[in-house]
């Protein structure tokens, strides 16, 4: 199974039809047609549905988009890598990151380094800490900053000396609105929107009885989405503290929890990693800030 092979398995599950696909390729349909009948029968499996005019991958081809999808992006990576090696410090470096104010850290860092190495390019990518792990693990990103304690068998880590604050947002004129902080009693009359993370690590923490108690409308991954449920009327949103605009002209407002629920981030990387140098650079930067 070749490289080229795969990258025009993947034009053609993008384009959803042979004839597009073979313009952008730049290769012949027939050409085209005839390698993708190579590779299911390497496979052994059906990879398209074919009709007059498109195609559809079968589940079959549905799981090689997403092996391909990831192997491309290493492909691609190790060619930049090995392209920069010897050359200034340069290249690119992917981060992924829990959401959180505290990747001002990460921030501060890319600051100071672009001063130094300009032609370095940094790549951040949002996601929970199941997601970041996977890719961190194939080795597609160098980095990830998460929001729960490192397997230490697999990582080495930096420790961020601040915590998150949680607490729920909600319209301004909500009833709870009125009050300083919310409690769970105070929660638990209304539907509520939690990430996947927090259900399962976070809020747990702050009440062992709470969960199954919640009316848990929507789970989330990224807070922005959350909040235009929260503005639409639909609930409550667990967040973190800093990470949406809470003012008088956004429509909602923040309410820390009760008691207090804060969580640890922690920059992380694999044991026994070979950095490029502009990641070297990265961490040696983050460890001098964050030492």
């Amino acid at each position: 199974m070749e490289i080229r092979t795969l990258r025009y398995f993947l034009e053609i599950a993008r384009e959803g039809n042979m004839s597009r696909a073979a313009e952008r390729l730049h290769v012949s349909q027939p050409t085209l047609s005839r390698v993708m009948k190579e590779l299911e029968e390497e496979l052994g499996k059906q990879l398209f549905t074919r009709s007059s005019y498109s195609i559809r991958l079968t589940d079959e081809g549905m799981l090689l988009r997403r092996r391909t999808e990831d192997l491309l992006e290493m492909a691609d990576k190790i060619k930049d890598e090995f392209r920069t090696l010897g050359d200034t410090v340069r290249g690119d470096v992917y981060i992924g990151c829990a959401e959180s104010c505290l990747i001002k850290y990460l921030a501060e860092a890319i600051k100071a380094l672009r001063k130094k190495y300009p032609l370095i390019k940094y790549h951040i990518i949002s996601g929970d800490t199941q997601q970041l792990d996977e890719k961190l693990k194939r080795g597609i990103y160098d980095f990830a900053v998460i929001a729960e304690p490192p397997d230490l068998s697999q990582y080495n880590y930096i420790e961020i000396p601040e915590s998150d604050v949680w607490g729920v947002i909600m319209p301004e004129g909500h009833p709870l609105a009125q009050k300083q902080s919310v409690t769970a009693e105070d929660i638990l009359p209304y539907p509520v929107f939690i990430s996947r993370q927090a259900v399962n690590a976070d809020i747990p923490r702050w009440s062992n009885n709470i969960t199954d108690k919640l009316d848990l409308c929507v789970t989330f991954n990224l807070a922005n989405n959350a909040s235009v449920l929260v503005k639409e009327g639909l609930g409550l949103a667990f967040v973190f503290d800093k990470l949406l605009e809470t003012d008088g002209k956004s429509g909602i407002t923040f309410r820390p929890l009760e008691p207090a629920l804060e969580t640890k981030m922690y920059v992380i990387w694999k044991k026994y990693q070979v950095f490029t140098p502009a990641a070297e650079a990265l961490l040696n930067e983050l460890k001098e800030i964050l030492k």
